[in-house]
């Protein structure tokens, strides 16, 4: 079996390394190939996962490279982790926002616009790698927005198996099982339990958990609500918990708290780009340490918890018809009656050798949906904005957006945006800029 890493430079990629080792008796990878563009970083994190491998073993292969269709070939399954612009473009994504008054996020917002712009082109290119030289494989997308991302090599790539992941539904879900532990004493396996999660990534509503089919919902909400009844700051008004009956997924907050949000953006610098720019300067530096073999702990500061869980799981429900159930960005194809069937969801899905496939799943009511909708059709046109380089798309997404500039200020926001990132907008060259 043959994984490809593309991106594998990151600082994640010790993680991943260490999910795949765990799971050697079940997962019998054979090559692991890691590929990014930037030699230096390749070297040391590279280096760092031959150093774990050996230490147990060597029970795979790992090799080295710059050349992503040397990477790409034959594999089972390519995993995307990259970062178009490097840390650098996220924290010009950040102050992007700041400056015009906006959430400045590397996935929500105009930060999460600009991102996907750069990013899309260089996934479909993967993707059309993957088409002539490994056909059938899996394509595994971590990259972000992962939903977006996905949404659009669904699209344009439809040939290419495509599945987008992101460790917020299972963080949520494992914090949660702590908590049932510290307060009831019960010790539940990951695997006993399921979780019920609908929307987009990053938009998101958690709504049930299930334990052997014993729905634990009921209990979990009361829970909550009481913490945020006692909490002197609650990350969410205990009314709103109340009102929906579910718990929104953390990045709701630059929605439903927007001026919070923004504001505290004066605080900055550091903005968490800055920030993760000095962890992965002491992770670097410990993974070149000659005699480091396992993940130091400074990794959990970069933000990566349960990666490793979040991949592996996946890989191996997939390679050993397991039937799992994971929460994964796909086309839902009619699972949720009603809505168009060519959305991409995040959502609980069957994993097995066959794919991934979405389980029905009861329609979110008008209060979620509403903005579910509205940024679907952001998502949409900024897709075929990066695609064609679409200035009139990329305009309309703008204003879409519930984050977006107000309708006098969009033209600038997209001058600033394209003109920050032009080495990365290739489409978007020597075309004219629409009046409006």
């Amino acid at each position: 079996m043959k994984v490809a890493v593309v991106g594998a430079g990151s600082s994640y990629t010790p993680e991943l390394v260490h999910g795949f080792l765990e799971r050697v008796p079940s997962f019998p990878l054979r090559e692991l190939w890691l590929m990014d563009i930037q030699p230096e970083r390749l070297e040391i994190v590279g280096g760092f996962a031959r150093r774990m491998v050996r230490a147990r073993g060597e029970p795979f292969r790992v090799f080295l490279t710059s050349d992503q269709r040397l990477a790409v070939s034959g594999a089972d399954y390519v995993i995307t982790q990259l970062r178009v612009g490097g840390m650098q473009a996220r924290r010009e994504d950040e102050y992007l926002g700041r400056r015009h008054g906006l959430v400045g996020q590397e996935t929500t917002g105009v930060g999460g616009m600009a991102k996907a712009l750069r990013t899309i082109p260089v996934i479909l290119g993967i993707a059309r790698d993957m088409q002539a030289l490994a056909p059938g494989a899996l394509l595994v997308n971590f990259t972000n927005p992962a939903g977006l991302i996905t949404e659009a090599v669904t699209r344009y790539a439809p040939d290419v198996p495509v599945v987008g992941v992101c460790n917020a539904p299972i963080t949520f879900k494992m914090s949660v099982l702590r908590q049932l532990e510290e307060r009831e004493g019960l010790e539940i396996a990951p695997e006993r339990a399921e979780l019920d999660t609908l929307g987009l990534n990053h938009l998101s509503w958690h709504r049930g958990l299930t334990v052997d089919g014993e729905n634990l919902w009921p209990r979990v909400l009361e829970a909550y609500v009481a913490s945020l009844r006692a909490d002197p700051e609650p990350e969410w008004p205990p009314e709103l918990i109340e009102t929906l009956r579910m718990i929104p997924n953390y990045y709701l907050q630059y929605y439903y708290r927007t001026a919070h949000k923004v504001a505290a953006q004066q605080k900055w610098p550091p903005s968490r780009a800055e920030e993760v720019m000095e962890v992965e300067a002491d992770l670097l530096q410990q993974y070149a340490d000659p005699e480091c073999t396992e993940p130091p702990e400074d990794l959990m500061r970069r933000g990566g918890v349960y990666y490793s869980t979040v991949a592996t799981q996946l890989l191996n429900a997939h390679y050993n018809d397991l039937g799992e159930h994971h929460v994964v960005n796909v086309r839902h194809a009619g699972a949720v009656k009603g809505w168009p069937e060519d959305w991409v969801l995040e959502m609980p899905c069957r994993v097995d050798r066959a794919g991934i496939h979405p389980v029905p799943a009861e329609p979110l009511p008008p209060v979620c949906f509403g903005l579910l909708a509205h940024v679907k059709a952001y998502e949409l046109l900024t897709v075929e904005a990066a695609v064609h380089g679409d200035r009139t798309a990329a305009y309309q997404a703008l204003l879409a957006h519930p984050l977006g500039p107000q309708a006098d200020k969009v033209q600038a926001v997209l001058d600033d945006m394209l003109e920050t990132h032009r080495a990365y907008l290739p489409q978007f060259a020597e075309r004219d800029v629409v009046p409006y």
